[in-house]
């Protein structure tokens, strides 16, 4: 065990993800050594940022306390924290369950871990972070909480009202970023396309673009997980204005079908959601639209999952994901319809949904060979550099792998001429 050494664990999404890189500045700020995720833990404290989204998610943080209580049992850690989503949402059974951890805290009172183990907060810091990912990109989380009511969300129980973060406030976190060496910066919040209506009284994403994308040293600026119902119809516009914008967007649809979307609480329509995707598209010609389903939800018929196949074929997105329906307490589902569709059958309808993708991915990556595309290097891994297009977020998307022919250097933008590809992934060389 190493005195003076704080090791973070950070499950979950990419939200989460930056809160602990806002804890750790603060460890560091008060002396301690701080490591997220190293490959084997053994220090004075050892702090677990958990997920509490799905069945899965809530599985995963779990199995990861029980095995640090493990390692504490041996004393090769000493204080365990858990923080968090899961935490947020069950922290009473997690204490009567769990007595080995020192201590709970939710999503919103970490930073009372602080003068918990006998140090200070800084407030001037507050937007300061320990950059985790490569220290070329980052996340910039513009809001928290979630207004929508989907039926099968628990996020906005686990985080509350939707809460933007002022433009000035979010201006000054980038150009903090800037200095520090970040070019790439990817906006999330749980719904991007909310942000601003209770600050502002109307959706200013927009505006937030328009802002951010004037700021010198922003190279990239993405947008991640907007909501398709009210969008707010001059976002495209802003994406085509700006060369520095990426030509891409991460929209959840969940579905096509009008019965599963009534269900679903999505108060948008199959008609309105191909009126969007077409509006959006000839706005932006060169977009990449990245979409996530949600298979087996409660009264999913099979006409409304072959609809939902035909939509897919028919749409040709460019990024897709999946993943089955998972029954959660507290949600409208969870009071108002049972959990029944069988296990199988949800996994089979996911297999068949992406089955589709890789084969509409494939297509798109193929048109793409003899092409020569800005290509952002995120690192090396013999015998490649490893980069990403525009059209490609950090670890939900493709790659680029460029042959080690040239001497190139992470964090540094290349023109890259594809040469082959794959489903998921392209190579190149550079020009």
């Amino acid at each position: 065990m190493r005195k003076g050494v704080i090791d973070v664990i950070t499950l979950g999404c990419s939200k989460n993800l930056v809160d602990s890189e806002r804890l750790m500045r603060q460890f560091a700020y008060n002396g301690f050594l701080t490591r997220h995720e190293p490959r084997s833990v053994g220090s004075e404290i050892v702090v677990v940022n958990t997920c509490g989204f799905i069945g899965s998610a809530k599985e995963e943080s779990i199995n990861t306390i029980l095995s640090l209580i493990e390692a504490k049992k041996k004393r090769k850690i000493g204080k365990l924290i858990v923080m968090g989503c899961l935490s947020e949402r069950y922290r009473d059974d997690l204490i009567r369950e769990l007595p080995e951890v020192d201590r709970f805290y939710g999503k919103f009172d970490w930073k009372q871990i602080i003068s918990d183990i006998g140090c200070s907060y800084n407030k001037l810091l507050e937007n300061e972070r320990l950059i985790t990912t490569p220290s070329h990109l980052a996340y910039v989380k513009i809001a928290e909480g979630c207004n929508r009511k989907c039926s099968y969300c628990a996020i906005p129980i686990i985080t509350g009202r939707h809460r933007s973060r002022s433009i000035e406030d979010i201006e000054h976190e980038v150009r903090s970023l800037v200095r520090g060496g970040v070019k790439e910066f990817n906006l999330i919040a749980q719904d991007l396309t909310y942000y601003g209506r209770d600050l502002y009284r109307k959706p200013s994403i927009a505006r937030l673009v328009d802002r951010l994308a004037k700021i010198d040293g922003v190279e990239w600026l993405r947008l991640h997980y907007a909501y398709p119902a009210h969008f707010p119809k001059d976002l495209p516009a802003a994406i085509a204005d700006h060369h520095n914008v990426c030509n891409y967007l991460d929209m959840a649809l969940q579905h096509i079908s009008d019965n599963m979307l009534r269900r679903m609480r999505r108060n948008i329509t199959k008609a309105e959601t191909i009126d969007l995707i077409a509006d959006i598209r000839r706005q932006v010609p060169d977009i990449h639209l990245r979409t996530t389903l949600l298979l087996g939800h409660p009264h999913e018929e099979e006409e409304d999952f072959e609809e939902l196949k035909e939509f897919v074929e028919t749409m040709r997105f460019e990024r897709l994901g999946a993943f089955a329906y998972s029954h959660e307490e507290g949600t409208f589902a969870d009071r108002h319809y049972r959990d029944e569709i069988p296990f199988d059958v949800k996994n089979r309808r996911l297999s068949e949904i992406m089955d589709i993708q890789e084969h509409i991915a494939e297509q798109h990556n193929a048109r793409k060979v003899g092409q020569v595309l800005r290509v952002l290097i995120d690192k090396k891994e013999e015998p490649y550099y490893v980069g990403r297009t525009e059209y490609d977020s950090p670890e939900v998307d493709g790659e680029v792998l460029i042959a080690d022919s040239h001497k190139l250097r992470v964090g540094n933008f290349y023109d890259v001429k594809i040469t082959d590809s794959q489903a998921f992934d392209l190579f190149g060389e550079v020009v």
